[in-house]
């Protein structure tokens, strides 16, 4: 049995057919116990992920009844048995009986933090390998098809700030490595999907500059320093900064690689992750 949250809304079989819960309060119901799995998800949980502050006077009744539809098709599809009860009633609510390697993004999170584990012994290619296995499981934004309340938009937050670390670390252990032309395709996207992530586009500026591109360095930081002065009114942080002075001085390939990501997140307190978004947006 799979639960994927990461990209549309799916449970999958161990045979490999897939289950669609027609309505999308079952399918959010369902996606909420989840992400917390074998934890009792209480009813008042559950009816305020469903309606917020506007639930029906019938909302206990309409809980109870996705409930039932939800057992009955996970006993039609046949993957509950007499061994097995996949959706358990636990006051003061429900729980998922499933195993964190039943669903995704427990298993990205495990990943990720194994990854930043194995990067802190100094074992940087084992920390790639759970990197590499975690960032396969990304299908999209988390519960792309659902209309989420409070608390599965905090928890599809949480997890897209987790990626975010997840591709800095990768550029770390790639940097590690000495790839830096083969990290350019690559950075090029990032700086593109997160264009306040100051981090990313110091790693551009200086992959650029270790690759002999020193011209495509400096319009590198040409490009953020405009879009940070027209977004936000500000200019590139001093590592940022920093990186520009060293290639203008540089008679080598060698810079000194901005420390760990902080930048805009800092100076605007704002996650990454929303940044990117109100720039999109």
């Amino acid at each position: 049995m799979q639960f994927n949250l990461i990209g549309p809304f799916e449970i999958t079989t161990d045979d490999g057919r897939e289950l669609a819960p027609g309505a999308p309060r079952i399918r959010q119901m369902l996606a909420l116990l989840a992400v917390q799995p074998r934890e009792t998800v209480s009813i008042d949980a559950l009816v305020q992920e469903l309606w917020g502050d506007d639930a029906p006077p019938s909302a206990l009744k309409i809980v109870h009844t996705h409930v039932s539809q939800a057992r009955r098709l996970f006993t039609d599809e046949a993957v509950t048995s007499p061994d097995r009860d996949l959706l358990v009633t636990r006051a003061p609510g429900y729980l998922l009986q499933v195993n964190d390697d039943e669903v995704d993004v427990k298993s990205f999170e495990g990943f990720v933090r194994r990854a930043q584990w194995e990067f802190a012994e100094g074992t940087p290619d084992r920390a790639a390998d759970f990197l590499t296995r975690a960032l396969s499981l990304w299908r999209g934004p988390v519960l792309s098809d659902i209309s989420v309340g409070s608390a599965l938009a905090g928890w599809s937050a949480r997890v897209e700030e987790l990626r975010i670390r997840a591709l800095e670390l990768h550029v770390e252990v790639e940097n590690h490595f000495g790839r830096h032309r083969e990290l350019l395709p690559e950075l090029r996207t990032l700086v593109s999907d997160y264009p306040l992530h100051e981090w990313f586009h110091g790693q551009l500026i200086s992959a650029l500059h270790r690759s002999g591109r020193r011209g495509e360095a400096l319009e590198a930081y040409g490009d953020l320093y405009r879009l940070l002065m027209s977004e936000l009114g500000l200019t590139p942080s001093p590592d940022v900064r920093r990186l520009q002075a060293e290639i203008l001085n540089a008679t080598g390939n060698e810079l000194t690689l901005a420390p760990r990501p902080r930048a805009v997140r800092e100076r605007t307190g704002l996650p990454a992750s929303q940044a990117a978004v109100a720039i999109a947006g």
